[in-house]
């Protein structure tokens, strides 16, 4: 049983890399998707109960906000995996710039995300923790190091 919590702004590559990855394996938990966190909370529990492998694919900028469902996935003996999505702010407008209709963030929600961002630690309960970048439109994963 795995717990995947993504953390980084939007347009970091969050999305692509769940269907990269964990698509055929774990249930995406995102608020892009279920649109309030009543939805979100009833399928998490539902993933919790059924000890189904899940990704929160979310900004999750704070360590208050990954505290929930790092909590949670613990106390249900889940393994929880984390990954931040490190990108210049210049990269993810130009990515979010690309994206169409409803999809497209306005350039302050980015902005704002990124004054809130604080980097995770191991401390906050990871099992793992991985620091994903893009380079040449292919995702490089690294075992973080708490001094990246």
């Amino acid at each position: 049983m795995e717990a995947v919590i993504f953390c980084g702004i939007q347009a970091s590559g969050k999305s692509t890399f769940f269907k990269e990855r964990y698509f055929k394996t774990h249930v995406r938990i995102s608020l892009d998707m279920l649109k309030t966190r009543n939805r979100e909370a009833i399928l998490l529990e539902a993933c919790l109960q059924a000890k189904q492998p899940f990704v929160v694919d979310n900004t999750n900028p704070t360590k208050a906000e990954r505290a929930r469902y790092i909590a949670a996935a613990k106390a249900r003996k889940f393994k929880v995996t984390g990954y931040y999505f490190a990108t210049s702010l210049e990269e993810a407008l130009a990515r979010n710039s690309l994206r169409p209709g409803k999809e497209h963030i306005p350039e302050a929600g980015v902005r704002g995300t990124l004054r809130r961002l604080e980097k995770p630690g191991r401390d906050e309960g990871f099992d793992q923790l991985f620091f994903v970048t893009i380079q040449d439109n292919a995702f490089t994963i690294q075992d973080w190091n708490d001094e990246i």
